[in-house]
């Protein structure tokens, strides 16, 4: 039996190990030392999120809850690479670790899952809606007062079961999510105007140790270009506005064919009350002072308190 040249570490959730399928998959074909059968072992780790079911991660310290436990594996050499979903993970990383390489993204959108409904105008007034995600919210509430969002936590599947049951008429959930799980049919895309998506949502991240030159190396050998440009302006603007998890904030760049980013960033009000937008537009070498720039301009607009 070959003894695995590269172990990485996931979540156990069918998604985490779907996307750590992808990552192995996507090395294997691109390195030609990992595409020995073996060569590369998935390592399954439970994380504090994971554990955490009856109340919104937002209350038991948000971002970070889902990678901690990984990322301690990686500094302790349990495993060599570890595998995240971007819209995870906090704007700064442990010293000695880095992230290393995205895969390309997936679409970023949200999806409304309400049976037959195919617009959050066309819900019912009232409407229940499942979320756990305090951007979602926010821009559910700033969009149909009248709503109300119910904490909702659990796997895909627990919450498509859920709203089909009727316990909630409605929910939301990624859209990346739902491709990667071979359900890209289920539900309505919700628009990018309509609902601004999560920071660095439909991006997958390979994280390792700053001093393993080989594994930098391999994954190197995949890392998608466009996509860590876009987060990196993503998570420049999300940097300046971090000053806790309780406070709902989007943001989504694109690049152009000629070499633009275009970056749109949202702050709100945790009931909707309140939304305060910018953009920018510019080089894409300067992703990262755009993000920032961005931020700086959202966190002054909004002024003390508004950032809680």
């Amino acid at each position: 039996m070959v003894s695995p040249l590269l172990r990485i570490g996931t979540r156990g959730s069918k998604l985490a190990l779907v996307q750590a399928g992808l990552v192995r998959d996507t090395l294997a074909a691109a390195v030609p030392e990992l595409s020995v059968a073996g060569a590369i072992e998935i390592v399954v780790i439970t994380t504090t999120g994971d554990k955490i079911q009856d109340r919104p991660l937002s209350e038991a310290g948000g971002k970070g809850l889902f990678v901690k436990e990984i990322e301690e594996a990686l500094l302790s050499k349990r495993i060599d690479a570890a595998v995240h979903s971007m819209k995870d993970m906090p704007t700064v990383q442990p010293d000695g670790l880095a992230i290393s390489a995205f895969l390309p993204r997936e679409d970023v959108r949200d999806v409304l899952i309400a049976g037959d409904i195919k617009r959050i105008a066309d819900l019912k007034q009232g409407a229940v809606i499942g979320s756990a995600a305090l951007r979602r919210k926010a821009q559910l509430l700033h969009l149909r007062p009248d709503l109300q969002v119910m904490n909702f936590r659990g796997n895909v599947d627990t919450r498509l079961a859920k709203q089909a049951s009727g316990v909630v008429d409605a929910t939301l959930l990624a859209m990346a999510g739902l491709k990667r799980l071979g359900l890209g049919n289920v539900g309505a895309p919700i628009s990018e105007d309509e609902m601004l998506p999560a920071v660095g949502q439909g991006a997958v991240c390979i994280e390792c140790r700053t001093d393993e030159a080989k594994t930098r190396g391999w994954l190197a050998a995949i890392d998608h270009a466009p996509t860590a440009t876009c987060v990196a302006a993503e998570h420049a603007m999300l940097a300046v506005l971090d000053g806790s998890c309780r406070t709902p904030i989007a943001g989504h760049a694109t690049l152009g064919t000629d070499g633009s980013l275009h970056l749109r960033g949202m702050i709100l009000k945790p009931d909707g009350s309140q939304v305060i937008a910018t953009e920018r537009k510019g080089s894409a070498n300067d992703a990262a002072a755009l993000g920032k720039d961005a931020g700086l301009e959202l966190k002054q607009r909004g002024g003390p308190g508004f950032l809680e």
